[in-house]
């Protein structure tokens, strides 16, 4: 019997491959191609439209690097809003703080949560926290019609096209801004930039958080399953810096354990490659 591999396409020469044992699930929802495949190497894996947006082996680097980076700048955080992240692993990150008050997710798309509470509990637990609100719309929709204030919003959104097109917006941006408190912070995925097309849909994405938030920076993290390893998220707000502001003490002494985040891995995950640099200095 031949070998199974589920394959995506990281540009039209290059393909990225894992090997998989079976496909566990797939649907196609109101919104999106949903499909979950179980690996040899990665475990379970958790594809929308094609594209991975997880796997059981690495998903706790990203979950960590959107979630703790904010959280050690300021410990007091006390609201959350979660847009997307239909999978859990942020709420589950979340729901670790005792401090935390609500977490509110919005996320178009019930299908993704109810098949990843049925195939991916490792990173679904996280919708069990009675803290945790799910509102099924478009996270655009939230921000128009929400009159909460938030100290922090998460971004955990799929790529700028189809459903998550939206989130990439000037409106978004500014919709964000409008629902943070003064101390507010807005951290996102921030896609990739070492591929061309990734790269244009980062610069893209940060000129727009750039024009709209005082504090705009940008930070790394090493995720082996998505395009070329080299991960970058957003950090903004409307004062906070995410380096001088850093409470190393105080998260420190809140005791949470983390396989990939540390506070000395904090500062050193905004040290940017010259390249990066480059594409987010330029003004082209």
């Amino acid at each position: 019997m031949d070998d199974l591999w589920y394959s995506e396409c990281h540009t039209p020469d290059v393909r990225f491959s894992i090997r998989v044992s079976a496909q566990i699930h797939q649907e196609t929802s109101d919104y999106q191609q949903i499909s979950v495949y179980a690996s040899p190497e990665f475990g379970r894996i958790l594809t929308l439209d094609g594209v991975l947006m997880l796997t059981e082996r690495d998903e706790f680097i990203y979950h960590e690097m959107i979630t703790h980076v904010p959280m050690a700048v300021n410990p007091d955080i006390r609201s959350v809003l979660v847009i997307g992240a239909g999978d859990g692993g942020v709420a589950r990150e979340l729901s670790r703080y005792a401090g935390i008050r609500k977490i509110d997710v919005a996320e178009i798309d019930r299908r993704v949560v109810e098949v990843c509470k049925e195939f991916l509990p490792q990173t679904a637990c996280g919708f069990n926290d009675p803290r945790v609100n799910l509102h099924f719309i478009d996270g655009l929709k939230y921000l128009r019609h929400t009159q909460e204030k938030y100290d922090l919003i998460i971004v955990d959104s799929t790529d700028p096209s189809g459903p998550g097109e939206v989130l990439f917006t000037k409106e978004f941006y500014g919709g964000c801004q409008n629902a943070l408190t003064e101390r507010g912070i807005l951290v996102n995925q921030h896609e990739s930039p070492f591929y061309q097309e990734d790269a244009k849909a980062m610069r893209s994405s940060h000129k727009r958080i750039l024009s709209v938030f005082p504090v705009s920076c940008v930070y790394q993290a090493h995720i082996p399953t998505y395009p070329s390893g080299h991960w970058l998220f957003g950090f903004a707000s409307l004062g906070l810096h995410p380096e001088r502001d850093l409470q190393a003490d105080a998260w420190n002494a809140l005791g949470i354990r983390t396989r990939y985040y540390n506070t000395r891995l904090h500062r050193g995950a905004f040290c940017l490659p010259n390249y990066v640099e480059e594409m987010l200095n330029t003004d082209e």
